[in-house]
This record gives C-alpha cells, sequence and structure tokens, in this order.
C-alpha cells in the first residue's frame, strides 16, 4: 500500500517540479515561474479586463503547458496520439488560422470612415515604420534577415500577420513572437497612452475633428473589391491576408451575404479565437521561453510596437499642422492595426483631454488603414525574403 502511495505521488506534477530540465538560478523550475506569469495574465485578463478575449485563452493555454506532466503539446509518438494543442498549433504552424482571422476581422469592420477621410490611410503607412526600423536594430543584433523580418512585424501590432509572416520566414520563432505579438496587443491600453501624451500637447490632445461624410453602399462594395485586385498584383504574397480580410468585409457590405458575415464575424471567429489563443499560448513551455534569444524578441517587440505608435502619433501633428488644427494627431496612434483597440484607446485619452470629443470614427479610418498596411508590409517582406 505505501508503495503505492508512494508511487503515486512520484507521477505527480508536484514531484516533476524537482526534475525540471530548467531551473532558474538553480533552485526555481521554470515551469512555476511560467504558471506565476500566467496567472498574472488571467488577472489582467479577468480583473483588469485587459483585451479578456485574447488574454484569457492565452494566459490559459500557457498555464496548461506548464503544467509537469500534462502533455497538451505532446507530439505523437508511433501509435500514441499528441496531445490535444499540439493539433491545434497546427493551425498556426502551416499559417491557417490568420488568414481564417482577417476574414472575421474584415466580417466585423467598417470601411466607411476609411473611405470618408482617405488621408487615414498617410496614418496607417506612417505606423507601420516600427516593422522597418525594427528589422534594421534587429539584424543589428545579430539576427539573420527572416528572423529580424518575423520580429519586426511585431510592431504592426496584428497578432494574425506576425503568426502568418512567421510560419513562411522562421517556425522555431513562432512561440516568441505568436507571445510578444498578442500580448502587446492586449495591452495596447498600458502601453500607447503615455507615448501618446509624452508626444502631444494638451492642446492638440483637446482638438475636435469636423463629423466624417456619409459612404454611400456602392462605395463600401467596391471597396474591398478594388483593394483586392490593386493589392494582389502588386504584392501577390500579400493576398492570402489582404484577400480573406476583403473577402469578409465584402460578405458584410453586399447586403445579399448577411449569414456568411454572421457567421465569419461571430461563431467561426469566436472558434479560432479559442483556438488559437490557447494553442499560441501552449507555446510558451518554460524551456523554450525562458531563454535569452527569447527575452530579446520580446524586448524588439515592444521597441517596434512603441516606435510604430510614436510613428502614427507624430505623423498626426504634421497632419495637425498641415490642416491648420483640425486633425487632432492621437488618432495616429490607431494606425497600428489592433483593431478596434487601438482606436478605442485614440478615443479614451482624447477624451480625458475634452469629455465632449468623439474621436473613436475619426480614429477607425487609420486603425483599419492599418490592418491592410500590416498586411502589405507583410507582403512586402514575404517577396524579398520569403
Amino acid at each position: 500500500m505505501w508503495q503505492n502511495i508512494l508511487e503515486f505521488l512520484q507521477s505527480t506534477g508536484f514531484a516533476a517540479f524537482g526534475n525540471s530540465s530548467m531551473m532558474v538560478f538553480g533552485v526555481i523550475p521554470g515551469e512555476l515561474i511560467m504558471i506565476v506569469v500566467a496567472c498574472v495574465l488571467l488577472y489582467l485578463g479577468i480583473a483588469k479586463k485587459f483585451e479578456p478575449l485574447l488574454l484569457v485563452p492565452i494566459a490559459f493555454g500557457m498555464l496548461l503547458v506548464n503544467l509537469p506532466l500534462g502533455g497538451v503539446m505532446a507530439a505523437p509518438l508511433g501509435d500514441t496520439p499528441g496531445g490535444l494543442v499540439y493539433y491545434l498549433y497546427q493551425g498556426v504552424k502551416l499559417g491557417i488560422y490568420p488568414p481564417l482571422i482577417f476574414m472575421g476581422v474584415g466580417a466585423m469592420t467598417d470601411f466607411g470612415p476609411l473611405i470618408a477621410n482617405p488621408r487615414s490611410l498617410l496614418l496607417g503607412a506612417a505606423a507601420q515604420i516600427g516593422i522597418f526600423i525594427t528589422f534594421l536594430g534587429a539584424t543589428a543584433l545579430g539576427f539573420d534577415l527572416k528572423s529580424a523580418a518575423s520580429i519586426g512585424i511585431i510592431g504592426g501590432a496584428d497578432g494574425p500577420t506576425a503568426i502568418f509572416v512567421t510560419s513562411k520566414l522562421n517556425r522555431d520563432l513562432l512561440p516568441a513572437i505568436a507571445i510578444a505579438a498578442y500580448s502587446y496587443m492586449a495591452l495596447v491600453p498600458i502601453i500607447q497612452p503615455p507615448i501618446m501624451k509624452l508626444l502631444t500637447t494638451k492642446k492638440e490632445r483637446m482638438v475636435v475633428m469636423d463629423q466624417l461624410r456619409d459612404v454611400s453602399k456602392t462605395e463600401k462594395i467596391l471597396f474591398p473589391i478594388v483593394v483586392t485586385i490593386a493589392c494582389g498584383l502588386l504584392l501577390p504574397s500579400a493576398v492570402p491576408l489582404l484577400g480573406a480580410l476583403m473577402l469578409g468585409n465584402l460578405f458584410r457590405e453586399t447586403g445579399v451575404t448577411a449569414r456568411l458575415s454572421d457567421t465569419s464575424q461571430n461563431a467561426l471567429m469566436n472558434i479560432l479565437t479559442i483556438f488559437l489563443g490557447v494553442s499560441v499560448g501552449a507555446t510558451a513551455a518554460a524551456e523554450r521561453f525562458l531563454q535569452i534569444e527569447t527575452l530579446k524578441i520580446i524586448a524588439l517587440g515592444l521597441v517596434a510596437f512603441a516606435i510604430g505608435t510614436a510613428s502614427g502619433v507624430l505623423f498626426g501633428k504634421i497632419m495637425y499642422r498641415t490642416s491648420g488644427g483640425k486633425v487632432n494627431p492621437l488618432i495616429g496612434s490607431a494606425g497600428v492595426s489592433a483593431v478596434p483597440m487601438a482606436a478605442r484607446v485614440s478615443q479614451v485619452v482624447g477624451q480625458k483631454e475634452n469629455p465632449g470629443n468623439y474621436l473613436l470614427m475619426h480614429a477607425m479610418g487609420p486603425n483599419v488603414a492599418g490592418v491592410i498596411g500590416s498586411a502589405i508590409a507583410a507582403g512586402v517582406m514575404l517577396s524579398f525574403l520569403g
């Protein structure tokens, strides 16, 4: 009996902590550190409501994979099947989930603000500067070109795009890239406001913008078709992402595909969010995540995101001056993609300075431009390096 009890105790995860292959400072199991990190992220998602739809499944996937002997990410061995999350992760690894998520994003997105104010494209383009500056910085730090491109794309604050590019250029970096991209997307409300306030004056933040013009249904239907043709011919490598985005938007705008639009933006999107979030979180196993290279990637991703935010705001300041003070530069921060979180942050920061200010629809222009911009940036990277 005592022998059975002893064998049971030795088979538990508690005993496995002592046999961890990743001991921090020689005494702390790496898995235990990652479990604590996962619990902190769960707290931020649940208690602080920091993009819970992203952060909760990612954090729980991180928790699952770091429970010793759980085997959720175990690869199949002979006749023994792999863990459940291992199979879910194939959609990330093979680049299947990102285009499908883009289709859902397209179905949820109103391109009206961008069509009404085409100048928003410039703000979305400016915010992609962080991608290319970080690409150069990563190469200077010793990363090869494909790895540097995968790291730089984090600056677009677009998780599906980052995963898609990395799955094509360097799959070994997928865990770190995916965690960094989605974590920064979820933490937009924390990261962006200090940068926005640092680069703008109170007078600029208080600017009330004129109401946008009404956009016709014909314009909204033609937009995804024209963009797909133009960008698809110019950058064929961007077609999987951009084409899926525009297909979803076409479902939304036609008026005759309501069921497809509803499925894309609700049921399908929710399923994909669960699968992708849990499987992305499950890539953060201690032995792979607690590495110097991973920490460098996460740090560079933060730099890329910060530069992208700053670039958008600074270009917004240029538009503020050239328009005679009619453009609130805060909307430039929304150019980093992260739909619609970044646009909401522009609204919140602007309304704190001027309670009667409503920037959300104005910020949605550069926000959706950022989605298109990040897909185009991805296409550029894949054209040269893929």
